[in-house]
């Protein structure tokens, strides 16, 4: 698998920053990528990251692992490289937190 995604960050509505993941949430088409979470890398400001990437209907986004700072308008390119899980609800913010942190953990 090696499925690659460019776009501009925008903002998206700041949950991943709530439960304490910030995202990058991408302008771009994501819809030939199958819905789910990946591990692979993120390119920002010519530099890489590894990345948790989620791939939702028409949504892409990342956590990237150690990046520090404001994305917002930056370019960015996701590389997926592995196929963690299909994309879920949970049922509680915690399921979820725990769920993230197993994600990243395998990234």
């Amino acid at each position: 698998m090696d499925f690659s995604i460019y776009g501009i960050v925008v903002r998206g509505k700041g949950y991943g920053r709530k439960l304490g993941f910030p995202t990058v949430n991408l302008d771009a088409d994501a819809k030939d990528i199958p819905v789910g979470v990946y591990a692979g890398k993120g390119i920002i400001n010519r530099k890489i990251y590894r990345a948790a990437i989620i791939i939702s209907e028409g949504k892409s986004e990342a956590h990237l692992l150690g990046y520090r700072g404001d994305a917002y308008g930056k370019e960015v390119t996701l590389k997926l490289k592995k196929f963690l899980r299909e994309y879920k609800n949970f049922n509680s913010e915690k399921e979820l937190i725990d769920q993230i942190v197993k994600d990243i953990k395998k990234c």
